[in-house]
């Protein structure tokens, strides 16, 4: 909404498996209400946390969000926008199969947003879903992929645009520096420009002190605290 967006895009692992309580669904859910009043319709796919076969309640959405297919690669345009958004999610938690392989060829005249949860290649933490190379990305022909499932910020490519967003919220102290979503700028049916917006509320640091002069424990503490 500060951003004055026409679209957003959620590239999976909305919830952390299935739900204890109802109050994580109802606060999405009134989340995606407060877009609809702003006009700004949603799309998003299921990843390895929240796949079709871990979320056994579901809430119903504002009419302004589309879930993509999880047993298939499926397409919305949005004609207005000049964007067509293609993706599927994941049916299980664990996808081994280059889904992104079956993915449907760009839509000309059109800006072509590939949604996919994946490793590509593979990430360090992370297993290896949905995997892919990045070449096989490129040649598909879209203008931009907005992947999901790696936490820390990454761009594999800039011709075309292959980007990780990464969480929006680091999770733990482990999950250093800044984490938030990526604006994409579209002028005249190209991508204008592609950068990070950072809405995170708590960020985790890694700080070095020196105790080489500290003769107790207690100065060791009095040293981290300044």
């Amino acid at each position: 909404i500060d951003e004055r967006a026409d679209l957003l895009l959620l590239a999976g692992d909305l919830y952390d498996d299935d739900w204890r309580d109802y109050s994580t669904g109802l606060f999405f859910a009134a989340q995606m209400a407060r877009l609809k009043d702003a006009g700004i319709p949603v799309v998003w796919i299921r990843g390895n946390h929240d796949a079709a076969s871990k979320i056994t309640r579901h809430l119903r959405l504002s009419d302004n969000v589309r879930e993509l297919s999880v047993n298939e690669a499926e397409t919305v345009r949005y004609d207005d926008l000049g964007v067509a958004v293609h993706g599927q999610g994941f049916a299980s938690r664990e996808v081994r199969e280059n889904i992104a392989l079956a993915y449907p060829g760009p839509l000309p005249d059109f800006v072509n947003i590939g949604l996919l949860h994946t490793s590509v290649t593979g990430r360090p933490g992370h297993e290896p879903y949905a995997p892919c190379k990045l070449e096989e990305l490129r040649y598909k022909g879209y203008d931009y992929w907005a992947l999901g499932h790696v936490h820390a910020r990454e761009v594999l490519s800039t011709e075309p645009w292959v980007v990780f967003a990464g969480n929006l919220q680091g999770r733990h102290v482990r999950e250093t520096g800044e984490k938030g979503a990526t604006v994409i700028d579209v002028w005249a049916g190209r991508i204008s420009g592609v950068r990070p917006a950072v809405p995170d509320v708590v960020r985790f640091a890694r700080v070095s002190v020196d105790a080489a002069e500290c003769d107790h424990g207690e100065d060791v503490l009095d040293r981290t605290r300044s």
